[in-house]
Order: structure tokens, then sequence, then C-alpha cells
């Protein structure tokens, strides 16, 4: 599986997670499928409401709901999540995969070594996604 990601979302995802540190940011990304192909198109941020967000996330579900919406309204899906770990690292943590309910990419952003790193969390199991521009 490969997902492909436009410069001008990597971008939007890095200023998201830049104003959200210190705290962990939150966000899904809707696009398209073709094959074992996931092509981004709209980025979508969250609010981080988890009790502490300096630790952990929890995208507020009204606006998930909302963002889920507005990608099948735009014809688009659920190709990928994203949130930040303010302190590093880009692999997820055991509450990242405790918690992974949809069967898509979780893009993880290291804010200290500014590197992105996407995994599959289908039921605990992790596989690294090669993340493309």
């Amino acid at each position: 599986m490969t997902l492909h990601l436009p410069a001008a979302l990597i971008e939007a995802l890095w200023a998201h997670a830049d104003r959200e540190a210190p705290n962990e940011c939150v966000g899904v990304i809707g696009g398209t499928s073709e094959g074992k192909s996931l092509h981004a198109t709209a980025l979508y941020p969250l609010v981080n409401i988890a009790s502490r967000p300096d630790f952990e996330y929890l995208a507020d579900p009204g606006r998930l709901l909302r963002a889920l919406k507005a990608m099948d309204a735009d014809g688009q899906h659920l190709v990928a999540l994203y949130h930040s770990h303010p302190s590093g690292p880009a692999w997820p943590s055991q509450t990242d995969t405790r918690l992974a309910v949809y069967p898509v990419p979780h893009i993880i952003a290291d804010l200290r070594s500014r590197t992105l790193q996407a995994f599959r969390l289908p039921e605990g199991e992790l596989v690294p996604v090669r993340t493309t521009v």
C-alpha cells in the first residue's frame, strides 16, 4: 500500500502540529483509492479533546463526523488519520495502537525530528506504509 501525500497537505499537517504544540494535534485526511494506492486530496484538522492533550489525542467526535460527511459530499473517503508527537518519536505508542479504530494509515508527525511516518494499525499490528509526495 502506498499513501500519496501532496506537498501542500504535508505543509498543512506540519502547520497544524506546530500550532498545537506542546499538545498533540489530530486530524483526518480525505481522498481516493485505486487498488493499493491511496491519494490524499484534503486535510481536515480536528480538535484534540483528550484529558491529557500533551500526551495523547482524542478527536472531537462532532467535528470528526462533520469531516467525514464533508469527504462524502466531495466524493472522497477517509484515507488516513494523523496526529503529532511533540517530543517524538514518529512511532505509535501503546495508546495509539490500542485505540486505533479505522483500518487506514495512521500518520505520526514527530515535531522534534521533523519526521513523518505512517503505519496501518489493524488490530494493533504495526505495518509501515510508504509515504510519497
